[in-house]
């Protein structure tokens, strides 16, 4: 990656339409007895590739015991949502076909990182090779959304704007308690192993636009930190190859519904910081020490806890985060026909009720799969 590939992008960014959607989610490959992650991704990749209807919808994303379903791009989001539903489905088949079952935890909750081989791809043999320890310790599994944004600068600001908004969603979405064989007590010990972990990942500093961000970039590239742009790993970026806006904070869902309730809720966040970008409305970027912050309670408490109120310096329940968000979006999801419905107690709450009645890690693990399984594998009804 060089200069002239940043001038790409914000070609690529002046031909982007608004409000295209991709969904990528990412799933662990279990044996179906012990639970255990089985290195299984290139002989389902292989199967998946000879699929028509999965021709492209599959990556790899680190370890060779995980595995992405990926939209494509839809034109908005019932058509990304309907791709997905269709996609994840028959990966769904073709995995129990095999012998193997897919989890959706954004850990795995006793697996040892270190018996999980790296996938042979070059993008991975980099990852590997430049963070060593703290790639191999990565085995975590997530939701990303992408957004088509017109503009590379409107991009950056909206990524600005999503800034004090990401804790929210990392709550909501929240589905991690276990951990290397124990109770972490946190809700989203995924954010805790991999977001603090990478460099340049978590909540980015705001820019204020793209003369900062290529700035950044150029940077990064002129002292040999980076040599692709995906090694920016923020939780809320422009993805220079697609012209989007990605979101990538989200524990991934244990069930279909909540995947793409929280796809719902995400795209509608991108769409508002975009309305209120193209409005001029008044924003005041927080301090990245306020942000974290919020990030920390989302970490540890999730749904369960309370967030800070930042403008007020008051603190609220974070179930709450749902009702403010959807106030916030409520303009643009009438706009788009974007309904929120979520559950009353997300993933990691659901564990959490299992561990306090006595449950032991593998029951707690064995429900999750079992709920997975039960929705992913069909096609779930509009």
């Amino acid at each position: 990656m060089d200069s002239s590939d940043l001038d790409l992008a914000h070609e690529r960014f002046e031909a982007a339409e608004d409000l295209t959607v991709g969904l990528e989610e990412e799933f662990s490959i279990l044996d179906p007895v012990t639970l255990d992650l089985v290195p299984r991704y290139e002989e389902l990749r292989a199967l998946a590739d000879a699929d028509p209807g999965l021709q492209g919808a599959v990556a790899g994303e680190l370890i060779s015991s995980e595995i992405e379903v990926i939209s494509g791009p839809g034109r908005n989001l019932a058509d990304a949502i309907a791709r997905q539903r269709e996609r994840r489905a028959r990966l769904f088949a073709l995995v129990a076909g095999q012998g193997a079952v897919l989890g959706a935890t954004g850990t795995h909750p006793w697996a040892d990182y270190r018996k999980q081989p790296i996938i042979d791809t070059e993008h991975y043999r980099r990852v590997a090779d430049g963070l060593k320890y703290v790639a191999w310790r990565n085995n975590t599994f997530s939701l990303h959304v992408h957004a088509g944004c017109r503009d590379i600068d409107r991009a950056v600001k909206v990524c600005d704007r999503l800034r004090p908004v990401l804790p929210l969603l990392l709550a909501v979405s929240a589905n991690s308690p276990f951990l290397d064989g124990r109770d972490s007590g946190l809700h989203s010990a995924r954010t805790q192993s991999f977001t603090k972990s990478f460099p340049r990942c978590g909540i980015p500093d705001p820019f204020g636009g793209w003369d900062a961000y290529r700035a950044y970039v150029e940077f990064l590239l002129q002292t040999r930190s980076i040599v692709e742009f995906t090694q920016v790993w923020w939780s809320v970026r422009p993805h220079f190859s697609f012209g989007t806006v990605e979101v990538r904070i989200c524990d991934c869902q244990a069930t279909a519904q909540e995947s793409e309730a929280m796809a719902c809720l995400i795209l509608a966040c991108i769409a508002q910081a975009m309305r209120d970008v193209d409005e001029g409305v008044p924003f005041a970027d927080p301090a990245p020490r306020l942000v974290e912050e919020n990030m920390w309670r989302a970490i540890r408490y999730g749904l369960d806890g309370l967030l800070i109120d930042l403008d007020r310096a008051e603190e609220y329940p974070a179930r709450a985060a749902i009702e403010r968000l959807a106030a916030w979006t409520e303009p643009v999801r009438s706009e788009l026909s974007i309904e929120l419905s979520f559950p009353e107690r997300n993933g990691a709450q659901r564990q959490r009720e299992m561990i306090s009645a006595g449950a032991s890690r593998e029951e707690v693990f064995a429900a999750s799969v079992a709920e997975t399984s039960r929705s992913y594998s069909q096609e779930v009804p509009a």
